[in-house]
């Protein structure tokens, strides 16, 4: 695993994908490995799209979000088919969000999500008061900054699983105060940004 992890910038997203999909599939005692890895995912995806550039532009980090965006999904896509394997199929879109809340969320983020809520049209909040990709940076406002291209991948891997499950949505992160976030799953998009502003 350890040169698996040095040789990490020479290889591409969809390996460092396959890395993080077998990381997590693990039942591993030392996390530190889990938070290496994405950091340094996120890491290289920045320092590839800066290269040769003095500074990055909003389209660059654009590109990069998106990059780490498709490869959460492809690492929740897969994550989720081994979890439901053997389980029953869910009834409803409130179902499927309890058992990502629940079951998903422990064996990926390592524990439950603290709250979540609905307006029973299609949009829901997701708030993990600790998440544990977030953990590891500092609470300073420059740090409040940088939150967010942490939190690509996570959503990727959110849309990912949902898409498996049939459920095809857009998945957004927010981070107000750390190591707090709030991820939105809408269902139906023009709803949620209603919603989400509404409250």
């Amino acid at each position: 695993m350890l040169v698996l992890l040095t040789s990490f910038r020479e290889t591409d997203s969809v390996v460092a994908s396959d890395c993080y999909s077998f990381l997590c599939c693990l039942e591993m005692a030392d996390e530190s490995l889990f938070d290496f890895l994405h950091m340094e995912i996120v890491s290289h995806v920045y320092k590839e799209q800066q290269s040769g550039k003095e500074e990055m532009d909003n389209k660059d980090r654009a590109v990069c979000v998106s990059v780490l965006e498709s490869m959460g999904f492809r690492v929740g896509q897969g994550l989720i088919e081994r979890l439901t394997r053997d389980s029953p199929s869910f009834k409803d879109e409130l179902d499927v969000m309890k058992f990502i809340c629940k079951d998903f969320w422990t064996k990926v983020f390592r524990r439950q999500v603290d709250n979540l809520r609905t307006n029973h049209q299609g949009t829901y909040v997701l708030q993990d008061n600790k998440f544990s990709l977030l953990t590891q940076l500092s609470n300073g406002k420059q740090y409040l900054d940088q939150a967010p291209k942490y939190l690509a991948f996570s959503c990727g891997v959110v849309r990912g699983a949902l898409s498996n499950l049939g459920l095809d949505s857009v998945v957004t992160a927010e981070v107000s105060t750390m190591p707090s976030c709030k991820l939105y799953q809408n269902t139906n998009p023009m709803m949620g940004r209603i919603w989400r502003h509404g409250y």
